[in-house]
């Protein structure tokens, strides 16, 4: 008796017509977006001060990037990128699951490999940021019909991912640091595409614009 109940209620369940079922849970989950920017806007930062120089060069206080690359920059943007592949948004969930995967092996090649490759760190690091331009630069090309906000965020990351390339690859110190000021400009691009995504979500409204396509 109890089964058959059961078996009508799921035939009812199939029936019914999809616009008057609930909604599904994804549209549940809070936007993840402002959570990713905030913590690559962060790390970016922290990066870029030293890029740019202003501790001086080879500065102990470096040290302090890789426990924010871990656990911030890396697994809080890894987790974003998760949520929005929950959410089906293709852009979102490569670009924050990547830029975490980014953060996460940058805190183990400083902290285990650059030390041991002597005269070959260079190279080695150069190789390994021209990779992360390369898919910056695919990617940016596809931020251009997310918002201008974010379209900005890339083509600055570009830029910045490009000249510190170019910096590792032929230890010209110059070009890394105009690198590490352009770092810094990212993180501020990023820093408002976030505050945006909180504050018009809070305020239900259009607070701080994104120019979105």
């Amino acid at each position: 008796m109890a089964r058959s109940v059961a078996d009508r209620q799921v035939r009812s369940r199939v029936d019914e017509p999809l616009e008057q079922r609930p909604a599904a849970a994804v549209d549940m989950i809070a936007d993840p977006g402002p959570l990713g920017l905030a913590a690559f806007a962060m790390t970016t930062f922290v990066l870029s001060c030293f890029n740019a120089g202003f501790f001086g060069a080879k500065s102990p206080l470096e040290a302090v990037v890789l426990p924010l690359a871990l656990f911030y920059g890396g697994f809080a943007q890894l987790l974003a990128g998760m949520w929005e592949f929950r959410k089906a948004n293709t852009f979102g969930a490569v670009a924050f699951t990547s830029y975490g995967a980014f953060w996460l092996s940058f805190a183990a090649y400083v902290k285990f490999v650059a030390p041991g490759l002597g005269a070959g760190a260079g190279s080695a690091t150069g190789l390994y940021l021209l990779g992360w331009t390369i898919f910056t630069a695919y990617m940016t090309v596809a931020a251009l019909r997310v918002s201008q906000a974010v379209a900005a965020v890339f083509v600055a990351l570009l830029l910045t991912f490009a000249l510190l390339t170019v910096g590792a690859f032929t230890g010209a110190g110059g070009i890394s640091t105009i690198g590490g000021y352009l770092g810094l400009v990212t993180a501020v691009l990023a820093w408002y595409a976030s505050c945006a995504g909180v504050v018009n979500a809070t305020w239900k409204r259009t607070v701080l614009p994104v120019g979105v396509r």
